[in-house]
């Protein structure tokens, strides 16, 4: 009886060992503790920061999971930032409300997705020093009533949106006597309304609002001499980072090394290389 027992026991050890074996290859296999990659976030939709193309061109990189490529100033920047850190990019395509959830559960390492770290943002994550300062401008539609307006009081009666969650939909409460719409999801879809007369305009970054006068000849970016009152941070682009990352300090020396000639050089490339169409 004494044998039997000690086989049984001997059987129980191994089984034990054998599961708890597998379940270290399967947090492995997930990438949750792979300290080999610099996993990043970001919505791939938002030219000439970031967006999705077919293949690899002009520097795109795999979106994983997918066969599709991203591409975009923020891709540029991602990919000094991991080589700098000596590890393996990966870009998780992430809608904008996913970005900061997956941060602070682990699934990505950082958010290089053209986000500006707000007051409100820096309650809940941790940002890098800025990679990107920018101006808040309109995009409205090419030779329509608004393309001449030289302040964001020129814009009584127009139909204004901007995205969701976002402070550029905050601040359409300073343009008087707009109807400020529903906020959109994501930037193609504001161009898609604004190409069909559902909006007069929206609000965006100057970046991207040269970037969608690229793509459709029917768009014109509005630039003002009496614009919206802003803060630094609200118009500044920085690496989105968990609270207390290790991260932190090493990106910021990584950033530093980045010219601002070279940074205005990545982002006319970015502008150039941009897809015809989203």
């Amino acid at each position: 009886m004494r044998k039997k027992g000690s086989l049984f026991l001997a059987l129980l050890l191994s089984a034990m060992i054998l599961l708890a074996g597998c379940g270290a290859g399967n947090d492995s296999a997930s990438g949750s503790s792979d300290d080999n990659t610099f996993k990043i976030g970001l919505e791939a939709g938002y030219a000439p920061f970031n967006w999705t193309q077919k293949d690899d061109s002009n520097g795109g990189v795999k979106i994983s999971g997918t066969s599709e490529y991203a591409g975009g100033y923020d891709v540029e920047i991602a990919k000094k930032i991991a080589d700098g850190l000596g590890k393996e990019l990966v870009v998780v395509k992430t809608e904008w409300d996913g970005l900061v959830p997956s941060l602070t559960s682990g699934k990505i390492d950082a958010i290089i997705a053209g986000m500006s770290p707000t007051a409100e943002r820096k309650e809940t994550i941790d940002f890098s020093d800025n990679y990107y300062k920018s101006n808040l401008v309109m995009v409205v539609k090419k030779g329509g009533k608004y393309e001449n307006a030289a302040s964001i009081q020129d814009f009584k009666g127009a139909k204004v949106t901007a995205q969701l969650n976002t402070f550029h939909y905050s601040v359409i409460d300073q343009m008087e006597g707009v109807s400020k719409e529903t906020a959109m999801d994501n930037f193609p879809a504001m161009r898609v309304a604004l190409e069909s007369g559902i909006i007069d305009g929206y609000v965006s970054e100057r970046p991207e609002a040269v970037s969608a006068a690229a793509a459709n000849e029917n768009f014109a970016m509005v630039e003002f001499e009496d614009g919206f009152k802003t803060s630094e941070d609200d118009t500044a682009i920085a690496v989105g980072l968990q609270k207390g990352s290790e991260l932190t300090d090493k990106i910021n020396e990584i950033l530093k090394g980045i010219s601002e000639d070279e940074r205005t050089e990545i982002m006319d490339a970015a502008i150039k290389n941009q897809p015809a169409a989203e």
